[in-house]
């Protein structure tokens, strides 16, 4: 197993890791309600995919 010969400097190794940050998923617009959903996904306000209804809409109560 090959060891290092010398030691990566503090910036060498924090330019490595500045890629491990979170990103926003991509959200498109439901065709039914117009609210935001996460694509493939049934969508939590109205409960239709694919143009059919899955789920029940959640109803306040």
């Amino acid at each position: 197993m090959p060891s290092p010969k010398r030691k990566h400097s503090k910036a060498r190794r924090d330019k490595r890791r500045a890629n491990w940050k979170l990103t926003i998923p991509g959200l498109v617009e439901c065709p039914q309600c117009h609210a935001e959903k996460v694509p493939h996904h049934v969508c939590p306000v109205c409960g239709f995919y694919k143009g059919k209804s899955i789920v029940q809409a959640k109803t306040e109560d």
